[in-house]
């Protein structure tokens, strides 16, 4: 027979929107990407020459923050913001 322990807690699902804001403002990521993708995430950016790998800073949501030439350049960014980056698989 299994019980639950007393500090065993149950928390309510998050809401679909709950869900999407989930560390906003503190959780970031960085995604390589091709210089052909660029203007997909920031259409500001001036034309870049094609065939270049680029470091995406995305926020927990996917926002798009900075760009950079270097992973190193793009974590730097992230503590300079105070941002915790996280790994993805």
């Amino acid at each position: 027979m299994e019980g639950k322990t007393a500090t065993e807690r149950r928390f309510p699902p998050l809401t679909p929107e709950q869900f999407a804001h989930l560390g906003d403002g503190a959780i970031a990521y960085v995604r390589t990407m091709r210089s052909e993708d660029v203007k997909r995430l920031y259409p500001q950016a001036p034309a870049i020459e094609p065939g270049i790998t680029l470091f995406a800073l995305l926020g927990a949501d996917g926002t798009p923050i900075v760009l950079a030439d270097t992973e190193e350049g793009a974590l730097a960014n992230a503590w300079e913001h105070q941002l915790q980056t996280v790994s993805l698989h």
